[in-house]
């Protein structure tokens, strides 16, 4: 078998194509080997040259710890007023805002039954009084009959049909007249019953305050039942108010009675308000899974600017330090970045070309230590320190320090700062 010759430009052409391959080959290699280096730098999790860290100075500052609740403003002392009779509305003589006094009449009811019922009631009243004086009078009569007949009983000259028939006659008038006597007790009360509905007519206020609502018009009729429609709503004091917020479980604790606080409202959103703490509900309130507990603050309103309804966020005042030893917070949460320990590539050409990024190995520090202390960073030279410290009260920013290897100016790291 004869073997066919390839031509000298073939063989170059095929020589070319193998040569520009290898190059190709050789550049994705080398592309390959930059990408994982540098994700392997990146998955390192090593301080990079350049980095800072970041500190703040101890010092000493006043620490005031506060507990946020929202709530509204509601009036010391709310009356609904209805009225415990039906009848139609004759007369309305107040409005909303009216200042009242105890006693003085807000609206009337039509009067014109109340008083006939009286008139009816006072003549029945008479009437029985009337009977009364009949009886007694035929009391007198029976008794002296009875008199009689036991006098001739005593000396046997009447029959013994006599002497009992008059004693029967006696013993019924004394039974009319202590039955008529009843019947005037009867009628009496049913006086008093009418002349207290007369008074009722008149829907009174019964403290002294300002009217808030006031849902009734001349001409309205009342339906008196178990659940009788609110006419009148009166506020007994508005210069004493008092806002009842809802505090959060976790915070329950803190507050105690006789705490300062004070809040805004959105209606003056530059002033502020005092109040205190008058009394803590032990009756919880179960929001969407949310327990809250009632607490009532005691406001001055004095100058009026407050009213009823407004929707208030207090700042309860739970403690306070003065000139205590203090660390930002952000100290508390920093932690310096953990060793890391390289680990094996993979297997076969591109374990060689791309290793494995190192493991960071696991810190041994933790956040609070056993004795309850926790641990902070101090920058002493150009090195980290590690410094366990026992906190105290904390308003969000800063931390009391209350025992540890810290002293006011030392730098405290609160961050690391890459370039």
């Amino acid at each position: 078998m004869e073997r066919t010759k390839l031509p000298i430009e073939a063989i170059a052409a095929k020589t070319s194509r193998r040569g520009i391959g290898r190059w190709i080959g050789a550049a994705l290699a080398v592309l390959a080997i930059a990408a994982g280096g540098y994700w392997y730098l990146r998955s390192a999790g090593t301080v990079t040259p350049g980095s800072v860290y970041l500190t703040q100075p101890a010092k000493r500052a006043d620490i005031l710890v506060t507990v946020t609740a929202t709530g509204t403003v509601e009036p010391t002392n709310e009356v609904s007023i209805s009225s415990e009779l039906s009848g139609t509305i004759s007369a309305v003589e107040v409005d909303h805002n009216d200042i009242v006094k105890v006693g003085q009449p807000l609206a009337r009811l039509d009067t014109v039954k109340l008083e006939a019922a009286i008139e009816h009631a006072r003549a029945t009243l008479a009437a029985r009084q009337a009977r009364v004086a009949e009886l007694q009078a035929t009391l007198e009569e029976a008794n002296q009959n009875y008199q009689r007949a036991v006098q001739l009983e005593d000396r046997g000259i009447s029959s013994r049909q006599s002497f009992v028939a008059a004693k029967a006659g006696y013993d019924r008038a004394v039974a009319a007249l202590d039955s008529a006597k009843a019947d005037v007790r009867v009628a009496e009360a049913d006086v008093k019953l009418d002349e207290s509905n007369l008074k009722k007519a008149c829907i009174c206020s019964p403290i002294n305050g300002i009217v808030l609502s006031r849902s009734v018009e001349v001409g309205q009729i009342v339906a008196s039942s178990l659940q009788a429609p609110v006419l009148f709503s009166i506020a007994e004091d508005l210069t004493k108010m008092e806002l009842l917020v809802d505090i959060d479980e976790a915070d329950i604790g803190k507050v105690r009675v006789g705490n300062a606080a004070s809040f805004t409202v959105e209606a003056y959103q530059d002033r502020t308000f005092p109040a205190v703490i008058s009394q803590i509900r032990y009756a919880p309130q179960t929001v969407e899974g949310v327990v809250t507990y009632k607490a009532v603050l005691a406001i001055d309103n004095a100058d009026l600017l407050l009213r009823p309804g407004m929707t208030a966020t207090a700042d309860i005042r739970v403690a306070e330090v003065k000139a205590a030893l203090v660390a930002p917070n952000a100290a508390l949460r920093f932690r310096p970045p953990a060793t890391t320990t390289a680990r094996t590539g993979g297997s076969g050409l591109l374990g060689l070309i791309i290793p494995r990024p190192p493991s960071s190995a696991p810190s041994t520090e933790t956040q609070a230590s056993e004795n309850g202390k926790r641990t902070i960073h101090v920058l002493r030279g150009a090195v980290a320190v590690p410094v366990p410290v026992r906190t105290g009260q904390s308003d969000g920013l800063v931390t009391e320090i209350l025992d540890g290897d810290l002293k006011e100016g030392d730098a405290i790291i609160t961050d690391l700062a890459t370039p």
